[in-house]
């Protein structure tokens, strides 16, 4: 029986990690309700453990499609390309959420916290401090990467390398700091809607942070194997939107929580 295609679409073959990754996902949502509710965690770690496996072995056949087996043809990386600006658009729709309660509780102050903001009795953090240096560091970050796309482009592989390394290592650097800035936080979440509003809004950022560090990883390690090309990287460039995405969220939240809110 033939297999020969007369089309440049990528139909594609059925799979067992869209179940597996939703059973996963399922075990570690209710892992979780019976770790707040009864402090036993086995159930979300081996969600989490499903959830893994589940996205290693999914990305490793997503992986052998686009380049062993050729099925990311030109027409296949438009709609790739499509997907993932219409992704980023509704990650900025997730955030600009946020930031509509932050302003909605911070313009106009509840009597019930003081009628002023920060409400009474919060001490906010120093915007030139650790949420400066986080600043300089995800802006850097937003250099390398795009300095590994350029080499990438040019078919420069030890400098794509570089880039890619130091953006992944800023991207740790940032998430150890902003796990230090919780841990030394004068307030909690529980702590009015300032606190609700802060850890909310940052703490979803940083899990955004974890999760781009984490393509790039992916990338560095497909790099490293030759899966890229000059003009066949579109999982690279993927991630480098994502990673300019995590940035520009990153300066509004510096600008609108740590510098005006504080």
């Amino acid at each position: 029986m033939s297999t020969h295609q007369n089309h440049p679409y990528h139909l594609v073959d059925q799979s067992p990690w869209p179940l597996t990754g939703a059973i996963g996902a399922m075990t570690m949502l209710t892992g979780m309700v019976s770790w707040f509710h009864l402090q036993n965690n086995m159930l979300m770690m081996m969600g989490i453990i499903i959830l893994s496996m589940t996205m290693y072995q999914w990305w490793r056949d997503i992986s052998r499609e686009g380049t062993m087996q050729g099925l990311h043809t030109s027409k296949v990386v438009i709609g790739l390309r499509w997907g993932m600006i219409l992704f980023i658009t509704s990650e900025v729709l997730f955030f600009f959420s946020f930031f509509w309660a932050y302003f909605h509780s911070s313009l106009s102050p509840a009597v019930e916290i003081g009628n002023m903001w920060p409400p009474m009795g919060i001490t906010p953090f120093d915007p030139m401090s650790i949420p400066m240096l986080n600043t300089s560091i995800l802006l850097s970050s937003g250099v390398t990467v795009t300095w590994a796309h350029h080499s990438l482009m040019e078919n420069n592989k030890s400098q794509a390398t570089q880039g890619l390394f130091f953006t992944v290592m800023l991207g740790l650097y940032f998430t150890i700091l902003q796990g230090y800035e919780y841990w030394e936080a004068p307030f909690t979440i529980a702590d009015s809607v300032y606190g609700s509003s802060f850890f909310v809004a940052t703490g979803f950022h940083g899990l955004h942070v974890m999760i781009g560090t984490t393509f790039l990883m992916v990338c560095l390690l497909r790099h490293y194997s030759n899966h890229f090309s000059k003009k066949h990287h579109f999982g690279f460039e993927a991630a480098a939107w994502y990673w300019h995405f995590v940035d520009v969220v990153w300066l509004f939240l510096y600008m609108a929580i740590y510098w005006w809110g504080s």
